[in-house]
């Protein structure tokens, strides 16, 4: 069985586009695979984005509503300062009120 020139070409010619077709197929298969593992990681980062984003409003929430709930430790103080003077001033005021009543008796 001899082959002829013409038929050796159209040999080569057919497995080069067999060659060539499967080629692009696993070029195309693989593109295919990379493009969906891009897609998912766009939509996990897109979720990670979002929940970000939610735990910012919630820290926000949180402090704007920290004042309302919580004492500042200087203003504790400083309120106690006051209650403590004027419990001093009551306790001296009953002594004198005490000292003038035995005075009396």
């Amino acid at each position: 069985m001899q082959m002829d020139f013409t038929q050796a070409v159209g040999w080569a010619i057919s497995l080069l586009g067999i060659f060539t077709t499967l080629v692009f197929g696993l070029v195309k298969l693989l593109l295919g695979q990379l493009e969906k593992r891009l897609g998912e990681r766009f939509a996990s980062q897109d979720k990670e984005i979002a929940k970000l984003a939610e735990l910012e409003r919630d820290f926000l929430r949180f402090q704007a509503e920290l004042p309302l709930q919580y004492v500042h430790r200087s203003d504790y103080v400083r309120n106690q300062t006051v209650i403590e003077a004027k419990l001093d001033g009551l306790r001296d005021k009953l002594e004198v009120v005490q000292m003038k009543g035995a005075k009396h008796d």
